[in-house]
């Protein structure tokens, strides 16, 4: 009875660490047999193990080797049996190795680092604001929350964690109780109004674990806004007022430059169109840019012949003809 709980419990042992086991009971076992088969060659223990362990692992230095029959016999079984086992022994660290990575690319390895950024969900948005928070903190993790994904992104500093947002499991696989913040985006596969529950069921999971973790929430539609603040959001975005916002404020733009009439009390916005410096003829609509803000001042497209361009290409290059357009 005693011997078989001996024997689970051997078995219980990673594989790895039994057959270095059993190649270090092989070196010395051996290393002891062969000095008493050939105590002329191997005149005490450590030399045997010595050749021992230099059996097993190569072919021989050729400056210690058995003489005789019996000497020749124990050193053939000693490369049969270390060269099975060797050979096992580093077969398994491959194998071990390659199914940890498979499993950190399947997102089934827990993060346990902390002070770190969340993302739940995987998106076109999440991937853009993946990239700016990666260029705003570079040596930053950022753990990725995703049902969908198969296999997460192959970036840098990026963890990903499978399963959905709302499950206390998957959160504790993120390290929920050590995060920075939480970034939780609208599942883009529901309709607005499951979405924005979702949305709300992750947070309320996400404060139910760790009360004091700042989060910022994509809400698709007004009237879950309320719920998105009592559920304990920090900060709520709103999808929908910055849709509006940005379509009205060019529409406004658009209006005032095609109408100099257009009452300014009515569109909020003044927008200023003055010629290109001499010295910027020429020069990129990046550099135009950058050269402005030095001076507090915004610009925000180019008054070309043909009409108004609004946020060229940063390569574009400034005309002479041109005007550059300010706020």
């Amino acid at each position: 009875m005693k011997s078989n709980r001996v024997f689970i419990a051997w078995l219980r042992w990673p594989i790895y660490i039994r057959i270095a086991i059993i190649i270090l009971l092989l070196i010395i076992i051996f290393g002891q047999l062969i000095s008493l088969v050939e105590p002329e060659q191997f005149s005490n223990v450590f030399d045997g193990i010595w050749w021992a362990l230099i059996t097993v692992s190569t072919v021989g230095y050729g400056d210690s080797v058995p003489k005789t029959p019996a000497g020749k016999a124990v050193s053939m079984l000693l490369i049969l049996l270390g060269a099975a086992f060797v050979t096992a022994y580093f077969a398994t660290m491959a194998t071990a190795a390659f199914s940890k990575q498979q499993r950190y690319a399947e997102g089934k390895v827990n993060y346990r680092g902390r002070g770190h950024m969340i993302l739940v969900g995987w998106n076109e948005k999440s991937n853009k604001l993946m990239r700016t928070l990666q260029s705003a903190n570079p040596g930053r993790t950022i753990v990725l929350i995703d049902e969908t994904l198969q296999e997460g992104p192959l970036m840098e500093n990026i963890h990903f964690i499978r399963g959905h947002p709302a499950d206390d499991s998957t959160l504790k696989n993120a390290n929920i109780e050590e995060a920075d913040i939480v970034f939780i985006t609208a599942n883009q596969h529901k309709n607005e109004a499951a979405a924005d529950m979702q949305s709300i069921l992750t947070l309320l999971a996400v404060k139910g674990l760790n009360p004091s973790v700042y989060c910022v929430v994509e809400i698709l539609t007004e009237k879950q806004r309320k719920n998105a603040e009592r559920a304990g959001a920090n900060q709520i975005i709103s999808t929908a007022d910055l849709l509006k916002t940005a379509m009205l404020q060019h529409f406004l733009i658009k209006s005032q430059l095609a109408n100099p009439v257009f009452q300014e009390a009515d569109i909020h916005l003044k927008v200023h169109a003055f010629p290109v410096p001499e010295h910027m003829e020429g020069c990129s609509f990046q550099d135009v840019i950058q050269h402005f803000m030095n001076d507090n001042i915004l610009i925000i497209g180019v008054q070309q012949k043909d009409g108004p361009a609004l946020s060229p290409s940063f390569s574009y290059k400034i005309q002479p003809t041109d005007q550059l357009l300010s706020l």
